[in-house]
């Protein structure tokens, strides 16, 4: 009886990982080994500010959760201790966030992830990691629409100027 609980409880546990998965833009693999508690309780509150959730899972049960998907190659960074962070929003978060606290603190390795779909290297991660965030790519965009109005405005506020003169 305690085995037919113990087994549809990890059943759930695979069930709830494959769905974050699925639901997830973008999914991060780090290794967490030599970081101390003030540094994971650090590193969960960034993370948690941004709406990403970080947890530290079994190998054998994400395994189990990518089992017939896209996701299989997943399985080989699955080694050692894993955390992964889930977000559902932004696909450029939880990469950012890891890979900067990664700098700072030379205990937490990045393996790879999946992003938007596709299972990506620890290199991708990093690229993905190094690009403005979603704010940043958004205003950048507004800068570049409005620049020609605001051209046009000085033109003309020039030309009126020089007319009154």
């Amino acid at each position: 009886m305690a085995n037919a609980n113990i087994i549809q409880e990890k059943q759930e546990a695979v069930q709830v990982i494959a769905a974050k998965i699925a639901e997830s833009s973008s999914t991060v693999v780090a290794d967490y080994r030599g970081l101390n508690v003030a540094q994971v309780t650090e590193l969960r509150k960034q993370l948690r500010e941004a709406g990403i959730d970080f947890q530290v899972l079994k190998n054998s049960l994400v395994r189990r959760a990518t089992e017939g998907t896209d996701y299989v190659e997943l399985n080989n960074i699955l080694t050692g201790p894993t955390a992964i962070a889930f977000s559902k929003d932004d696909a450029i978060a939880p990469a950012k966030i890891l890979n900067d606290f990664a700098k700072k603190n030379d205990a937490l390795k990045l393996k790879g992830g999946i992003v938007e779909g596709k299972v990506v290297s620890m290199e991708e991660v990093k690229a993905l990691a190094e690009l403005p965030s979603r704010d940043g790519l958004l205003s950048m965009l507004l800068s570049v629409l409005q620049a020609p109005m605001r051209n046009f405005a000085l033109a003309v506020k020039a030309v009126g100027e020089k007319q009154e003169a």
